[in-house]
């Protein structure tokens, strides 16, 4: 007897990479996209987060100029000098300048939590670089709104013994860190003590032992 010959016009399906019936691939890979969809999320999230916690420094700009002392400058038309020279209105302007930044960083970084309870390292990123960006912009906006730069220029218009501004300056750069560190601190405290927590495994004890018989038969 002769083994049966594959007729000749069915193709043999004894190949590695042979194509199945109806026309699919024999290895397809399809992909969910729920991780993808989650991650542009979330930087979609750590975007708008970046810009207003930026565009907040505005604010804090304004702030900083309205509460921040002046310091009293004289001219005698040939040099300009400090009027009181125990005065220390620059140092309690970097001060206010870092207790406003503080507030931000409390305030910004609850807000963030109170708005996405799940966080995530985009999320988190972005609200110090925000932090830090705001604090940089409310430092440029409160010196530019404030006196003049040019002081000779302001001694000449103010004149000869007037007593004038000295222009809004920061002079602790230190304090710039003052607002992203308070965000992520009060972002992460909040976080972990409010946040969503992982659910906890559940642990089932195994079956019990199938009982054994007393007398097992022997074989004969």
């Amino acid at each position: 007897m002769t083994a049966p010959l594959t007729p000749p016009h069915q193709p043999r399906h004894d190949g590695p990479w042979q194509t199945p019936p109806g026309g699919a691939t024999p290895y397809s890979v399809t992909e969910t996209g729920d991780e993808g969809l989650d991650l542009k999320t979330e930087m979609l999230q750590a975007a708008v987060v970046l810009v207003a916690v930026t565009l907040l420094g505005l604010l804090l700009g304004a702030l900083w100029l309205w509460l921040a002392p002046r310091v009293p400058l004289v001219s005698d038309s040939t040099a300009v000098f400090l009027k009181d020279t125990e005065g220390e209105e620059a140092i309690a302007a970097d001060g206010i300048f870092a207790l406003l930044a503080l507030g931000f960083g409390v305030v910004s970084g609850a807000l963030v939590f109170v708005l996405r309870r799940h966080g995530g390292i985009p999320l988190v990123l972005a609200l110090a670089l925000g932090g830090l960006l705001g604090a940089v912009l409310a430092w440029q906006f409160g010196s530019r709104l404030g006196p003049t730069p040019d002081v000779l220029a302001h001694a000449q218009e103010a004149g000869k013994g007037v007593t004038f501004d000295a222009p809004l300056e920061l002079n602790a750069k230190g304090a710039l860190l003052s607002w992203p560190l308070a965000a992520m601190v009060v972002h992460l405290a909040l976080t972990a003590v409010f946040g969503p927590k992982d659910p906890e495994p559940e642990w089932t004890a195994p079956p019990p032992p199938a009982p054994q018989p007393e007398n097992p038969p022997h074989p004969g």
